[in-house]
């Protein structure tokens, strides 16, 4: 798998979290225990750094960036959905990503919340705990999210994890 160091930073995988051979990491990118790291998903911790919590799965084709100022954080029993973009942002814990969604810098989004597919967050946006966050750019309702309803998607990726970890193997 591409593993880059840069400018003397050097990824963290714990061993227990599985990153696929074509995801790339490059610099300071911290990935919790249990979490898992998706085909041509990118993690470039350049200008500032990226941390990824525990039992979380970023899926194929994301982008993660940071800014000088803003790191990107990401908490534990997260889901983040395919193509999605968080850039200089922090997304608290048991938080779903819609696939193909973008979230900026300064942006907070607060534990139990949803941002749907294809939704925009713009920058400086806080997104309320168990809240639904959806459009272009987003509109929020708040108190719309059941507590633990991400927890099927999580778990789901645990399995898969422990089954890419266990028989993934590349035939030529």
């Amino acid at each position: 798998m591409p593993i880059y160091e840069l400018n003397g930073r050097s990824p963290q995988i714990d061993k227990t979290a599985f990153v696929h051979p074509d995801a790339v990491l490059i610099g300071d990118v911290r990935i919790g225990s249990y979490s898992s790291i998706w085909p041509t998903a990118v993690l470039r911790g350049d200008s500032n750094y990226i941390q990824v919590g525990n039992e979380t799965s970023i899926q194929d084709g994301c982008i993660i960036h940071c800014q000088t100022n803003y790191p990107t954080i990401i908490g534990s029993r997260c889901v983040v959905g395919h193509n999605t973009h968080l850039e200089g942002c922090v997304v608290e814990d048991k938080c779903l990503i819609g696939s193909g969604s973008t979230v900026l810098e300064k942006v907070l989004v607060k534990k139990g919340s949803l941002v749907a597919a294809q939704s925009l967050v713009p920058p400086g946006k806080e997104i309320p705990p168990n809240s639904l966050a959806m459009g272009v750019p987003v509109k929020i309702k708040e108190n719309a999210i059941e507590d633990g309803i991400f927890e099927d998607g999580v778990n789901h990726y645990l399995e898969l994890t422990q089954m890419y970890k266990n028989s993934l193997r590349k035939i030529n």
